[in-house]
This record gives structure tokens, C-alpha cells and sequence, in this order.
């Protein structure tokens, strides 16, 4: 009976955080640590949660395709730094002792919180710095490319919060359009977190009885998500997620 309810809500998380993430992002502060709290080692729940989430980006990449194309060729120039910084982020977590990671998790969870409470305040520092019509100089293509390494390293060895990075970065790099960012984001947030997710499942980290179950969680949650995004107040859902965020900062914090 313990393991049908863990099961059942294992799948309720998924969905809320496939949810959270076509909404506002930081669902993985919902999976992750309900996978933990189902007795999975960190690496192995952290893996997981990489396998599950990513169809639900996936999806959402879709919706944006038209949105995407609209700066193609800064689509491809951030698509090598995704790719082989998703790679090496994945590689370090494997590498990682698990005590170690044990112990750096509740920071990383901290972390994300942090960040996902302060992007409103990051938003408005980015646009400023972006200014005026949208356009990317030269310079801002070299930053976007280093600063989406950083990104797509932590992405493949944690991920939580690398969607309110890029739009960062974005914004500094000189773009304005809301849902062209978004587009650009969730097609590299995808790749980085496949490119993770495929080492992981090499390397034989990946729970797949747990993944494909949240992995359908995600994709319901995604498209109530995006059905109902309007009727949701942005506020509220934000406090949500910071509150939850903070509660398993601590309560990993305890348990360690």
C-alpha cells in the first residue's frame, strides 16, 4: 500500500512540476525531492528526474518552433556550448562521490530558489541592460555563448533554474520578445537536459519504472499547464513554489 500511494505521488509531482514548468519554470524543485523522499539515492533521483521532465520541454519547444526560428541562426550558435556543456555537467555529477553530492544538494536546491525568487528583479536588471530595440551585437553573441556553457554544465549536473539563466542571458544578449526568448529557451534546455538524460541512461542511473511514470505525469501537467496558464495567478503560484522550495531546502538540510 506504501509504495502505490509513494507511487501515486510520484506521479502527482510530475504533474504539478510539468505544470510549473509550461507556467513559470522550477518544477523540478516539486520531482526531484519527491523522488528523494521515495528513497532514492540523490544521483539516481537527480538522474530521474533529468528522464522525466525533459518530454514535457520537449512539448513546449514544439509550441514555440515559430517563435524559435525567428533567430535560427542564434539558435545554432548556442547549440554547440548546450550540447557540450550538458555533457560535461552530466559527466561531473557521475563522477561526483555520492556523499559528496549528498552534501551539495541542499545548497543547489537553495540555490534555485534563490534565483527563482529573484527573477522578477533579475528581469528587470536584464532588460535594462538590454535596452532599447532588440539586437544582438557581436559581443553579445560571445557572452550568450560562454555564459550558455556555464548554464548547460550546471543544467546536465543539476538543472533546476537554468531556464530563469538563460532568459537572463537572453535578455542581456539584446532580446526583448518575451516568447521568442522562450522559444529559444526551451529548445536549448531540452538539448541540454536529452544530452544529460542519454549519458545517464548509459551509465545506467536512470530508475525507468519511476521515469516513464513521471515522464507521462510531466506531459499531462505540461498541457493542463498551458491550457490553463491564463486562469493562474502568476503571484500565488510563485509564492508556491518559493515556500515548497524553502521546506525542502531545510528538510534536505536535516536530513543530511
Amino acid at each position: 500500500m506504501e509504495s502505490v500511494l509513494g507511487l501515486a505521488g510520484l506521479f502527482v509531482a510530475a504533474v504539478v512540476a510539468g505544470a510549473i514548468n509550461s507556467v513559470a519554470g522550477g518544477g523540478s524543485l516539486i520531482s526531484f525531492p519527491s523522488l528523494v523522499a521515495f528513497g532514492q539515492p540523490a544521483i539516481l533521483a537527480n538522474a530521474t528526474n533529468t528522464a522525466a521532465l525533459w518530454p514535457g520541454t520537449l512539448s513546449s519547444a514544439v509550441a514555440y518552433r515559430r517563435d524559435t526560428l525567428f533567430h535560427r541562426d542564434l539558435l545554432l550558435t548556442l547549440l554547440v556550448p548546450s550540447m557540450v556543456g550538458g555533457l560535461l555537467g552530466a559527466v561531473v555529477l557521475v563522477i561526483t562521490p555520492p556523499e559528496l553530492f549528498d552534501h551539495v544538494v541542499p545548497f543547489l536546491v537553495l540555490f534555485a530558489t534563490l534565483l527563482f525568487a529573484m527573477r522578477d528583479v533579475i528581469a528587470r536588471w536584464t532588460n535594462a541592460a538590454a535596452g532599447g530595440e532588440e539586437h544582438v551585437t557581436p559581443a553579445g553573441r560571445a557572452w550568450g555563448f560562454l555564459f550558455q556553457f556555464l548554464v548547460a554544465t550546471y543544467g546536465g549536473y543539476f538543472g533546476a533554474g537554468i531556464g530563469i539563466l538563460m532568459l537572463g542571458s537572453l535578455s542581456v544578449m539584446g532580446l526583448r520578445d518575451i516568447h521568442r526568448m522562450n522559444g529559444l529557451k526551451t529548445v536549448l534546455g531540452t538539448l541540454i537536459n536529452v544530452i544529460a538524460f542519454v549519458f545517464f541512461a548509459l551509465k545506467g542511473l536512470v530508475v525507468w519504472n519511476l521515469a516513464l511514470l513521471m515522464a507521462v505525469g510531466a506531459v499531462a501537467g505540461g498541457w493542463i499547464g498551458a491550457r490553463t496558464a491564463r486562469c493562474i495567478d502568476q503571484r500565488w503560484l510563485r509564492a508556491f513554489i518559493i515556500a515548497v522550495g524553502v521546506v525542502v531546502s531545510v528538510w534536505l538540510f536535516v536530513r543530511r
